[in-house]
């Protein structure tokens, strides 16, 4: 059986001042600033296969995993006893979906069917290829 999970695409941290985030993590810690939006801001480790994306949004930290289709993962997790919670919904980038299996445990999947960000020379995103 193939995985539903790709990868953890990233570990969201909310922040109330994405400067601030910004100044701590890349500056102090040495994280590298890969994109930047008005609300949220991503983070690259060193391996790359995995980001801290700093968010303004929602006052919690979420797990979000990367999967091949988001309609094909809600289904097989609904068929195993989860939940949805909200979504699907699109984003930039794709499709995203917020879910909870039986232990509940809460968290984000995501597909990048539409593409990956396109940034400007400071990290701002300007579109998506």
């Amino acid at each position: 059986m193939d995985s539903v999970f790709q990868q953890v695409d990233c570990i969201e941290l909310y922040v109330d001042d994405l400067d601030a985030g910004l100044a701590f993590y890349r500056d102090v810690l040495g994280l590298a600033l890969l994109w930047r939006s008005d609300t949220t801001l991503g983070l690259g480790m060193p391996d790359g296969l995995a980001e801290v994306v700093l968010q303004t949004d929602r006052p919690r930290m979420n797990v979000d995993f990367k999967v091949a289709s988001v309609p094909d993962a809600v289904e097989r997790i609904l068929k195993a006893g989860g939940e949805l919670i909200h979504g699907p919904f699109d984003i930039p980038i794709g499709r995203c979906a917020v879910v909870r299996d039986r232990w509940q445990n809460e968290y984000v999947i995501l597909d990048l069917s539409k593409g990956t960000y396109v940034t400007d020379a400071e990290g701002r995103v300007t579109g998506v290829s």
